[in-house]
């Protein structure tokens, strides 16, 4: 499985069991937490010391419901907080990793 060129090739791999081991890990954190599985999304994007690290975690806060947290990984990427679901934010990631 190639990296996915599309956010709809990304959603595609869902179906997988875990995202290729040769995917950026920014895109690998965002793969695990499109399946659900926050602990091991987390477990990579807070090893990403990078912006699309900060995002990524600023991401998983926001979707656990720990505002304060998030915000402080949105203002470490140098973003504000969105105003998108959790759904278009996801994408919004995807496409810029993919892009990137």
């Amino acid at each position: 499985m190639a990296v996915p060129r599309t956010y709809q090739e990304f959603t595609d791999t869902l179906i997988a069991y875990a995202p290729m081991a040769d995917w950026p890990l920014a895109l690998q954190s965002l793969w695990w937490a499109a399946k659900g599985d926050w602990n091991s999304s987390h477990d990579i994007a807070q090893d990403l010391h990078t912006e699309m690290g900060s995002r990524i975690h600023a991401y998983l806060h926001r979707m656990e419901g720990d505002e304060w947290n998030a915000g402080y990984w949105y203002r470490q990427a140098g973003k504000f907080f969105p105003k998108s679901t959790l759904t278009e934010e996801l994408q919004e990631l995807v496409e810029f990793e993919i892009n990137s």
